[in-house]
């Protein structure tokens, strides 16, 4: 019983485990054999066919020479003196018949000799051939095959034939002649077609190495760059190797780029699990600071109003409990951007947001040169939450007022052009150092190891600041930069401006120094 799997139908599997150069040489030689034998075969089919309808011409006027001449003694059943006559062809055999077709005399003509008679064994080979003209072959004992015909007239039936031999040699001859033609052909043929396979599949050989080599690579590990290629020579379409080529080229570069996209990925994934575990620990510690310091002044408000004053107590606690409750807070607005709920949406005017922001940062940094440039010749309103907004300025002119020496002055910008509103924060403090400017927008990133303090015991703050700020312009769909040089850096954020500005607006440009 034979089982075959479902959907699957059986294939033959021709030339096993034999190269494509052998294939094509054996099925072109298969092909060059089957036309040569083709070729041979209908040229000596043709000229037999030639040479025997010459031969039956032949035979035929011999017949009727021969019935000619027996006519002249009809009378004489048995007489075959007309092939005394000259013009007979040397061999040419004769023979008298009976109404029964029974040979009566038969003969042959020699070569400058005179009619032999055929024997018995000889005479019997003619017999059976009737008088309607038509052309046999027979075989006669000792005399070999000729080609016969036997005609009637006026009673006088006489048989005609000719030796085939010459035919016979000469269709010998070209079967052979053929066949060494056709030898010498097919393997000069066969040396040609091996040389210029060879040569036409050498650029399938360059691709299946570079395939190979490409195979040898270790691609589980470390960057994968710089595959080998298939070189430009056997990428041309017009070929298929080329195709082949090109398509493995691309097949290449199609892995070369998965393969550094997914280390990318994993890349992203690993520093992000990084960010990840630095941000709880970081959290962590932020809560623990303020935590510890509540848990400090009640353990000593528990031991007595002696070891410290409760005013200053419930200060203090008041104090690390805001700072705690800030922290909080910022976690959760990080959290609500990062899910992207919405935000209040709203007109805001960005000079006035900023101008506000300014006045409040003079009030609580007066130790710093605050200064406002409005370059606008237009009101510039954006569409968005205005606290929001708000805080991104506050921060920024917080984190240059924290980490700046006194005497710094801090100039907030506003520009409207191109569709965009743009917020500059410039300061001429220290700068922030080369390192840390790929991860001042991250959380926890704090800048107190290079850049002053206003107050040195204003604290360390918990680096949300500018992780809020880059957090909250994303949300609105601007974009935030900074570049930082010393006694330069300036924070830009870029905020798109609505549709319909400056309509009933007047123009205006100012700026104002505050102290």
């Amino acid at each position: 019983m034979s089982i075959r799997a479902r959907g699957r139908s059986p294939r033959t599997v021709r030339f096993p485990g034999r190269s494509l150069r052998t294939r094509l040489l054996l099925f072109i030689t298969a092909v060059l054999v089957a036309v040569c034998a083709a070729m041979a075969l209908t040229t000596v089919l043709v000229q037999r066919a030639y040479l025997l309808g010459n031969l039956d011409d032949r035979v035929t006027n011999a017949a009727e020479r021969s019935l000619g001449g027996a006519s002249l003694h009809p009378d004489l059943t048995r007489d075959l003196t007309f092939l005394n006559e000259s013009g007979h062809p040397a061999g040419m055999l004769a023979a008298r018949l009976d109404a029964d077709g029974t040979v009566l005399a038969a003969a042959t003509v020699g070569q400058d000799a005179p009619p032999q008679s055929l024997s018995g064994a000889q005479t019997a080979a003619l017999s059976g051939i009737g008088t309607d003209g038509s052309l046999h072959t027979r075989t006669v004992p000792g005399l070999g095959t000729y080609r016969i015909t036997a005609l009637d007239g006026d009673g006088v039936r006489v048989l005609t034939g000719l030796p085939m031999d010459d035919v016979q040699d000469m269709i010998s001859g070209l079967v052979v002649v053929e066949a060494v033609a056709a030898a010498l052909g097919l393997t000069v043929a066969g040396c040609v077609c091996a040389v210029v396979i060879r040569r036409q599949l050498r650029p399938l050989g360059r691709v299946a190495a570079t395939a190979v080599e490409v195979s040898h690579a270790p691609l589980c590990r470390g960057e994968v760059t710089g595959l080998t290629r298939v070189p430009e020579r056997d990428t041309h379409p017009g070929s298929e190797a080329g195709q082949v080529g090109a398509a493995l080229n691309r097949m290449i570069d199609h892995v070369e780029s998965s393969l550094a996209e997914r280390q990318r990925s994993e890349e992203r994934v690993r520093r992000s699990e990084e960010r990840m575990r630095r941000f709880l620990a970081d959290a962590s510690h932020e809560l623990r600071t303020p935590l510890a310091s509540i848990a400090g002044y009640a353990e000593l408000m528990n031991r007595g109003t002696d070891r410290i004053e409760p005013g200053l107590a419930w200060r203090r606690v008041t104090a690390e409990s805001a700072r705690m409750t800030g922290l909080v807070e910022d976690l959760l607005l990080l959290a609500r951007l990062d899910e992207g709920r919405p935000l209040q949406s709203a007109e805001v005017d960005l000079a006035a947001l900023v101008a506000e922001a300014v006045w409040d940062a003079r009030a609580a940094g007066g130790d710093h040169d605050w200064q406002l440039e409005l370059r606008l010749d237009t009101s510039p309103l954006v569409v968005g939450d205005e606290a929001r907004l708000h805080q991104v300025v506050a921060n920024l002119l917080a984190n240059a007022r924290v980490h700046t020496p006194a005497g710094t002055r801090v100039v907030a910008t506003v520009e409207a052009e191109h569709g965009l509103g743009t917020i500059r924060v410039r300061d001429d403090g220290p700068g922030i150092p080369p390192e840390l400017l790929p991860t001042v927008f991250e959380r926890f990133t704090r800048a107190d190891a290079s850049r002053a303090r206003a107050t040195p015991g204003a604290g360390t703050g918990s680096g949300l600041g500018l992780a809020i700020v880059a957090a909250i312009t994303a949300a609105h769909g601007g974009r935030i930069d900074v570049r930082s040089a010393p006694g330069r850096t300036e924070f830009t954020v870029e905020l798109p401006l609505t549709g319909d500005l400056g309509a009933d607006t007047p123009t205006w440009s100012a700026r104002a120094s505050l102290r």
